[in-house]
């Protein structure tokens, strides 16, 4: 379904935040761009290899077509940080725009404000931060506690998180140490003099690496943009994108796989909510060729059956059992998301690189990147990212590549920086609290005139 089609529905108001909101979601990617364009690009740049506006469009391609082939786990992943009753029960309501509007004002601030003194920071922990802040805040301000948050779902991304960049060091320092062991090529260890540029082999290998991060970088972060996009249309178009309207034998997929998903779901599981949602799915669905048959408001109440339906059904499932059917159904990212978000973060990361690029290559070591630690790093980099995408974890570049380049610099003897990987680890550590706190605190404010 194009946008045009459910945008018609709305009122002048509704019309006008919707409008703010998409904005500011395609912001955030176009801004998630180019912050973390210095991932792909530095090693290309400062080994020599190619001149910086070459790469920043390669790495701007490179991140499109990762975009547009990555699958929709990670995005869900973001989405499922907030609980399942307030993206159902809520979804269309004046808090869950203004939730919306929260959480992508703050990851855009904090972004920009990082961006600017050059630090690289971490995306996935903005994004993911403001997305716990207006859960949190919203469960406290209606006196729910901490509820306000799946927290199974949220310690499972914050172990991810915090693993890989680990990976990534220990990875590219022993990657590096192994390389330096067989590979006795000198001028592979040293920094790049006057206008030395790398062996053919070497250079070959650093292309190679840049697309890589940059098409890991689109497959992983480009889902993150999606899952913006599908919070922004649930909340301000829930009946339009209820359910998977694009795919025409969708419902029949449903309604065959409802009786078998009622035998998969154990016994100390069902209960009368779910023998309600069974007989709501199946009264709504039966007869229907697709869901396009249903009425708006229905789709909604089939999308809020068949979602508790799927969250009941054991994961450990054969592929294409019933669990993944109904899931496939309510988690979905319609085409032009998915090409709009592939823009976004493909132009973004066509400019803006300066900043980042030179405290990567420059202040993250105590000495200049050389040819074989840009190598190193950007392929258990891409490596990392690519494991992280088949678990549909969502991950930190940002983190893993700066970890990985000062990984190299350990093993190639030279150290690093004290005085900046103190600031990044500060402001790693205090992105998650501080966008929190930021989209919590808008959320508040905002809560006050709706």
């Amino acid at each position: 379904m194009w946008l045009w089609d459910s945008v018609s529905t709305l009122p002048i108001l509704p019309l006008v935040f919707f409008a703010i909101a998409l904005a500011v979601a395609f912001g955030f990617e176009f801004i998630n761009g180019f912050h973390d364009t210095a991932n792909a690009v530095t090693t290309v740049i400062y080994t020599r290899t190619l001149p910086a506006t070459p790469a920043v469009v390669y790495s701007g391609v490179m991140n499109f077509l990762g975009v547009i082939t990555a699958g929709t786990g990670v995005a869900f992943g973001v989405v499922n940080l907030l609980p399942v009753d307030l993206l159902i029960d809520r979804a269309g309501s004046p808090a869950a725009l203004l939730m919306v509007l929260s959480l992508l004002l703050a990851g855009v601030a904090w972004n920009l404000g990082t961006w600017y003194v050059g630090l690289p920071v971490s995306s996935s922990h903005t994004l993911i931060g403001s997305i716990l802040g207006v859960g949190l805040a919203n469960s406290l301000l209606e006196g729910k506690g901490l509820n306000g948050v799946s927290w199974d779902k949220a310690i499972q991304t914050f172990m991810f998180l915090f693993i890989t960049p680990l990976i990534g060091f220990v990875s590219a320092m022993i990657l590096l140490f192994t390389l330096k062991r067989f590979v006795r090529t000198p001028r592979l260890y040293k920094p790049p003099e006057g206008d030395d540029r790398p062996p053919g082999w070497i250079r070959t290998i650093l292309i190679a690496t840049c697309g890589g991060v940059s098409f890991a970088h689109g497959s992983n972060d480009g889902q993150k943009g999606m899952g913006l996009l599908v919070l922004v249309l649930l909340g301000f178009l829930p009946f339009h994108y209820a359910l998977d309207t694009a795919k025409p034998d969708r419902a029949r997929e449903v309604r065959e796989a409802l009786p078998a998903a009622r035998e998969r779901i154990p016994a100390e599981k069902m209960n009368s909510k779910l023998e309600k949602d069974f007989a709501t799915a199946q009264q709504l669905i039966d007869g229907k060729d697709s869901f396009t048959d249903l009425e708006p408001e229905d789709r909604w109440k089939c999308r809020q059956a068949l979602y508790r339906i799927s969250k009941a059904l054991p994961k450990d499932e054969p592929e294409g059992g019933p669990r993944a059917t109904l899931t496939k159904a309510v988690e979905f990212v319609p085409l032009w998301v998915k090409i709009c978000t592939a823009f976004a973060l493909g132009i973004g990361t066509m400019v803006g690189y300066r900043r980042i690029v030179v405290t990567v290559a420059e202040r993250v070591g105590k000495q200049h990147l050389t040819y074989a630690q840009g190598a190193v790093a950007e392929f258990v980099a891409a490596m990392t990212i690519y494991g992280a995408d088949m678990v549909n974890a969502p991950v930190s570049t940002t983190q893993i590549l700066t970890s990985g380049v000062a990984g190299t610099m350990v093993a190639n003897g030279t150290g690093v920086q004290p005085s900046t990987v103190r600031k990044i680890l500060l402001a790693w550590l205090m992105t998650l609290p501080a966008t929190t706190l930021l989209a919590g605190t808008l959320f508040a404010i905002g809560r006050l005139f709706v």
